[in-house]
């Protein structure tokens, strides 16, 4: 949920608003990464990421485990550093 926020940040700087991961990681793409600002590997993590949530939270039998969820949260990090770069700007 971290990298949706983090993403979810440039559609509101930029005068949206929006509530689904699937919509904002197209925007994403749309405006950012055919722009050249930015990589297209992060999109692919956020939907990578919104495809585990959905499981997470859908599956009953989906369990993470340690070594996904610190990986997780590595990649989140580092999203965030990102998305607040494209912020900035």
């Amino acid at each position: 949920m971290a990298m949706f926020h983090g993403a979810r940040a440039l559609l509101f700087r930029d005068g949206w608003r929006e509530k689904s991961h699937y919509c904002i990681a197209r925007y994403i793409e749309e405006f950012y990464v055919k722009s050249g600002k930015l990589d297209g590997t992060w999109v692919e993590l956020l939907d990578r990421m919104r495809e585990l949530r959905h499981e997470d939270q859908y599956d009953i039998v989906y369990e993470p485990r340690a070594d996904e969820a610190e990986e997780a949260l590595k990649l989140a990090e580092e999203f965030l550093k990102v998305m607040k770069s494209l912020v900035g700007d």
